[in-house]
């Protein structure tokens, strides 16, 4: 009975250090939510979807200095797949007021609202590099342990990311 126990609180005790973890870093992940998502509810949603995913696969995690980096990376996946399954899902009626809605949100565009739409168009490899370096002011090193890749790929890929907006935002002109 007394091992039970002990078994018991050391895993509360693992349990209130992880979220305390997230709760740390909640600002910034729901600031990278945010970005991808563009809705405050959404990004909290994804933020518990994040933590759930996270506590149900800590054991998947070998070296805890990388904690941070591994939990941006699975709010991203779940950023992602979000993103995915809102393109598959469109009521019909609320496609064609979209596209009712196109020439007039480009007769009010913006500096802002070229960015944006430049952005979406972007291939996500490159989204994700000008997300955490320009919306999330992080180092090409911080970028590369979040997305798993070499340093000088993050380079090349930012490098890449803005000759492409710069020639879209050029073409919006």
């Amino acid at each position: 009975m007394r091992w039970e126990e002990t078994e018991q609180r050391a895993s509360q005790r693992e349990e209130e250090r992880f979220f305390e973890r997230i709760d740390r870093q909640s600002a910034k992940l729901y600031n990278i939510a945010y970005s991808y998502l563009r809705s405050d509810a959404d990004a909290l949603e994804m933020l518990q979807e994040a933590s759930y995913r996270a506590w149900s696969k800590r054991a998947s995690l070998k070296d805890g200095k990388l904690f941070d980096s591994w939990l941006i990376r699975i709010l991203i996946n779940c950023c992602m797949d979000e993103l995915r399954r809102r393109k598959r899902v469109i009521p019909s009626d609320r496609a064609e007021q979209i596209r009712s809605e196109l020439p007039a949100a480009e007769m009010q565009s913006s500096t802002r609202l070229d960015v944006e739409r430049a952005m979406e168009k972007m291939p996500k490899k490159y989204r994700h590099v000008l997300v955490l370096r320009f919306y999330h002011d992080m180092t090409l090193a911080e970028i590369a342990q979040i997305l798993n890749k070499p340093e000088s790929t993050v380079k090349s890929r930012l490098y890449r990311a803005l000759k492409q907006m710069r020639i879209r935002l050029e073409q919006e002109r």
